[in-house]
């Protein structure tokens, strides 16, 4: 697959040969959602809890005789049956991680890469390299290239000046290649990869 490389004032700057093993995969959601769903579940807190029958802070005195009262058995008044009683099996701080192959991650990505080639919105860029970190400036070039939602990912290394002048532009991320995962890619409308980024990726995922 051969896409034409731009620069950052929208000219041309020659084509890549894109590898079909990476970027010319049939995108299959239930690839995708496994992959996703990992992601959320190991990034959860699992901080909830409650108070349990031995948390609640109540007497444990038993409230009333055990017959003769007409009434229902109880002990204290820790039970679950009573208004601030202990939760029954209630939530606890947990991991929510489970396990997913890494070969099955790296196919993900493979695929996510892929659905973005697939439906165009895969742009290939020359380099993010800035003199200056000037915010202003960038977002009116990416204004006038039409980034609405977009994700960048560059090499291993990002160019300080392209970061500290995106991280104000409502729309706009950047991550090094290390940092590439299927949730972001399919978060954001659009995808822009660097050529040391395709260099990168490739490297990664052969």
């Amino acid at each position: 697959m051969k896409l034409d490389v731009i620069k950052l004032d929208a000219g041309k700057a020659g084509s890549v040969e894109l590898s079909d093993d990476i970027f010319g995969l049939e995108p299959r959601a239930d690839i995708l959602h496994r992959v996703v769903r990992w992601q959320r579940a190991k990034a959860q807190a699992g901080t909830h809890s409650v108070l349990g029958k031995s948390d609640v802070s109540y007497s444990t005195k038993k409230i009333y005789k055990q017959k003769g009262t007409g009434g229902a058995r109880h002990g204290s008044r820790k039970a679950p049956t009573f208004r601030h009683g202990g939760v029954y099996k209630g939530p606890t701080p947990r991991s929510h991680a489970h396990d997913l192959p890494k070969k099955f991650r790296a196919l993900g990505l493979k695929h996510a890469l892929s659905s973005k080639a697939a439906t165009g919105n895969l742009i290939v860029l020359e380099d993010v390299n800035l003199t200056e970190a000037k915010t202003g400036a960038l977002a009116k070039t990416v204004k006038e290239l039409g980034w609405k939602r977009v994700l960048i990912i560059d090499g291993t290394e990002l160019n300080d000046n392209f970061v500290k002048a995106a991280r104000n532009i409502e729309g706009v991320d950047i991550l090094p290649t290390i940092g590439a995962n299927v949730y972001d890619i399919l978060k954001r409308d659009t995808l822009v990869i660097t050529k040391a980024g395709i260099e990168a990726l490739e490297a990664r995922l052969k």
